[in-house]
């Protein structure tokens, strides 16, 4: 599996962040790539997924978690079934965890791409008050750039 293009990261906090930018990617027709904050691991994004993917069964929608320098996370990521993993460990490594994702049709990045953070591009203020609709508009200017 190689990431999905146009790549957009989306960094959610829970549903309420997936669900508007779930809404955004269908409206635009692009593909949807969810990154877990550094907080969740791979079941709960594998859940997320799932639930986004019930609500938008056409939308292609992928969870990209971020282990670290953690290996073992990484590893058991994919046996959780997430099929994108951020890893910034050590090469060696890197190189081993990469072919051990590919023979199971995922794919690891070595470093972080642009992302939209929900959280930190909504005034800290407004964070309670943020409307599914507001979200859905970031989302979709942040879909519709060109990011080269």
């Amino acid at each position: 599996m190689t990431a999905p293009s146009p790549f957009r990261p989306i960094l959610i906090r829970g549903l309420d962040d997936a669900l508007p930018a779930a809404a955004a990617a269908d409206s635009a027709g692009t593909p949807l790539v969810l990154m877990a904050p550094p907080t969740a691991g791979a079941l709960w994004l594998r859940g997320v997924v799932e639930r986004v993917r019930k609500a938008y069964p056409e939308l292609e929608v992928t969870g990209l978690l971020d282990c670290g320098d953690r290996a073992g996370e990484a590893q058991g990521a994919l046996t959780a079934g997430l099929r994108l993993l951020l890893f910034t460990g050590r090469p060696d490594m890197a190189d081993r965890l990469a072919a051990i994702a590919a023979a199971r049709g995922a794919a690891l990045l070595t470093r972080c791409p642009a992302i939209l953070d929900l959280a930190a591009a909504t005034p800290a203020e407004g964070r309670d008050r943020r409307s599914a609709a507001a979200l859905e508009a970031l989302c979709r200017g942040w879909l519709a750039r060109d990011h080269g």
